[in-house]
């Protein structure tokens, strides 16, 4: 069976594990306990084929895993639930996968943590047989659940696995039966200046204040405005209204040329359907028409990588290097 399989389940499937042990793994399960683990019963399956399998694992024999997102884990909340695994065990068996002689983390870092913080030597584990894209697709899956993850974290997650994969934002969508704007709104929050990214991290802002800021497309006006939001408490959208009306002004007059005053509802309604493209594209977008009915469209781009976001979503395809031989 191809292991192509789309990720729409998410996690929950993959975690239910019972108290008891009962739930079965994928048909042809095998565990072969390594020195030091311990085989949980029921989890051999037929012929010898390796596939999914429950264990417990020492703690030592396992690794981080390469593609979380994840920076910073909070000392307190670790030695919150360090107390409660002291006391109650681990409930909920972590997810990794076999990385030559050790395991590799899938799912689950803050109990492995917590469980060698309380002292524990084994940890119980749902062993997977997954590649590394697939280990990539579950770790985005499992952080999207997670309200505590910071927006901008989650978004070079998708960056990354886009890079890494040579993917397009719709098919990483399709393996993960998320919204492509899901991943799109998230991922522009990255051409963002290190300040207002800063601010946001440190929850000084929200993530609909950041996107609300992408159409400035000048860095320093977008770390202004970010100062602003914080000292006068703006909300969302009165933010978005801000930053609409200091285009519209920066752009005067926008007018037909050779037409009347750039007042007319004509104009009016030029600049409503500015702002729409410019919401759309998540730049500043300029639209010019004539007497005549001709007109143009121009987009604004600070920097290459700018570029390529822009093209990509014009084009709906990555750029993708060609490689010799």
């Amino acid at each position: 069976m191809s292991r192509e399989r789309r990720l729409g389940r998410g996690l929950e499937a993959l975690l239910s594990q019972t108290d008891s042990g009962a739930q079965q793994p994928d048909s042809g399960a095998l565990y072969n306990s390594p020195e030091g683990s311990e085989p949980i019963a029921g989890q051999i399956g037929p012929e010898g084929q390796p596939g999914d399998a429950l264990a417990k694992l020492n703690v030592y024999e396992i690794d981080t895993n390469p593609y979380q997102p994840r920076t910073e884990f909070d000392d307190e909340e670790i030695a919150n639930l360090a107390a409660s695994i002291k006391q109650h065990g681990v409930l909920q068996p972590i997810v990794v996968r076999r990385s030559g002689d050790r395991f590799q983390l899938i799912a689950g870092e803050r109990r492995w943590r917590a469980s060698i913080q309380a002292g524990l030597s084994e940890v119980p584990a749902t062993i997977l047989q997954v590649e590394d894209r697939e280990v990539a697709e579950l770790t985005i899956v499992e952080n999207l659940q997670r309200q505590d993850l910071g927006p901008l974290e989650k978004a070079a997650s998708f960056q990354k696995y886009l890079e890494q994969y040579q993917a397009t934002q719709e098919e990483l969508a399709g393996r993960l039966s998320i919204d492509r704007s899901t991943i799109a709104n998230l991922i522009r929050l990255l051409e963002l200046p290190e300040p207002v990214q800063q601010a946001l991290r440190e929850k000084k802002i929200s993530a609909g204040h950041a996107r609300a800021l992408l159409p400035l497309g000048e860095e320093r006006e977008q770390v202004s405005f970010c100062q602003r939001v914080q000292t006068e408490h703006l909300s969302v959208r009165a933010t978005e209204k801000l930053v609409a009306e200091t285009n519209r002004a920066e752009d005067q007059p926008l007018g037909v040329v050779g037409g009347s005053s750039a007042t007319s509802p004509r104009n009016s309604q030029l600049a409503s359907l500015e702002q729409e493209l410019r919401a759309a594209v998540g730049s500043k977008v300029d639209l010019r028409q004539s007497a005549t009915g001709k007109g143009r469209i121009t987009i604004h781009f600070k920097n290459h990588e700018e570029f390529e976001r822009i093209r990509e979503l014009l084009s709906g395809q990555p750029h993708r290097h060609s490689h010799a031989g």
